[in-house]
């Protein structure tokens, strides 16, 4: 009898998680996503996020990948396929690069002295295991289409276009991966480019939410003290959407500023380009006017022209 209630409260404890304070780095939101999201879904139809294949825990928060459940087959890289690894829907580089953090001195540096960062790093909603192999492959690239890739990985539906720098994830999970990326936009604040939110816009009409989708929103919500909006359906992103950044609760640490200082990156950022969150239209530090005259609220900082543009920002008109 002790027996079947041990198994009853485990079971009991992964469907419905007691509330807890979420975790504060991507090394604790590991263990903490086995333990309270996904640790009954090794061996569950729905599978890892790119393959569907089972596993088995290894370890605090690893796994050991079953091919034969999803007939994976490896295609350059046999000890990563063999594993599960934990993937950032929206990738730690894309988010890390419109931070200052990272301009400063790349992750380290961002996971040291951005709370910014490091909380869009251990976002549990941001977080899936996956075949390490795959998860690689998919390295920083955009979700896209990559209808020319043939199979890469045996049966394993999702193709990563090296070329084109894209992966298009198996059917399945493109509607959570459409609203988990809006989510993070939203939230944090972040740019994203006008194609990549049509894409993602049509992903997420395509392929509602599942039943597996509310039930981890729900042991998400359970942990982080929020839900996904765009799963509940409180949001729906639409073209044009102005992200709510609720979660851009604080920013980098700096030293206090002198008043004359404060009004513009430009004066601390030379060579940067800025752009206006608002007009998505970027300035150049010389031949732009109007390039010390954004508002700081407004300013959005990239590193080069081809980067402002792929955020979906066009340069000012009066620029020479």
């Amino acid at each position: 009898m002790k027996k079947l209630l041990y198994v009853l409260g485990l079971s009991l404890a992964v469907i419905y998680p007691a509330f807890a304070t979420p975790p504060a780095t991507f090394t604790e939101a590991k263990v903490v996503a086995k333990q309270k999201i996904y640790l009954d879904q090794a061996s569950s139809a729905m599978g890892e996020l790119y393959c569907g294949c089972k596993w088995t825990w290894v370890g605090k928060s690893g796994g050991r990948i079953d091919p034969a459940s999803c007939g994976y087959q490896t295609r350059k890289q046999q000890s990563r396929a063999e594993r599960t690894e934990w993937e950032h829907i929206v990738p730690a580089w894309t988010f890390g690069h419109q931070r200052q953090c990272w301009k400063n001195g790349g992750r380290e540096n961002c996971a040291n002295d951005d709370p910014v960062f490091k909380a869009m790093e251990a976002d549990l909603f941001n977080l899936y295991p996956a075949v390490g192999e795959v998860n690689g492959d998919r390295s920083n690239f955009n979700y896209g289409m990559a209808a020319s890739v043939g199979p890469q990985y045996g049966q394993c539906q999702t193709r990563v276009d090296f070329n084109q720098r894209a992966a298009e994830p198996r059917d399945e999970v493109k509607g959570l991966v459409a609203r988990t990326t809006f989510y993070m936009f939203d939230r944090y604040n972040l740019n994203m480019s006008r194609q990549q939110q049509q894409l993602l816009m049509a992903w997420d009409k395509q392929h509602p939410v599942t039943a597996w989708e509310k039930e981890r929103d729900r042991r998400i919500s359970a942990v982080m003290g929020h839900s996904n909006p765009f799963v509940t359906g409180a949001r729906s992103w639409t073209p044009g959407y102005k992200p709510v950044a609720d979660g851009v609760v604080s920013s980098v640490p700096t030293k206090a500023a002198r008043p004359a200082l404060q009004p513009s990156l430009a004066s601390a950022n030379t060579g940067t380009i800025i752009g206006n969150r608002n007009s998505h239209v970027y300035h150049l530090p010389s031949g732009c006017p109007s390039y010390s005259q954004v508002a700081s609220k407004n300013q959005v900082t990239f590193d080069s022209e081809a980067q402002a543009q792929a955020a979906g920002y066009r340069k000012a008109g009066n620029c020479k």
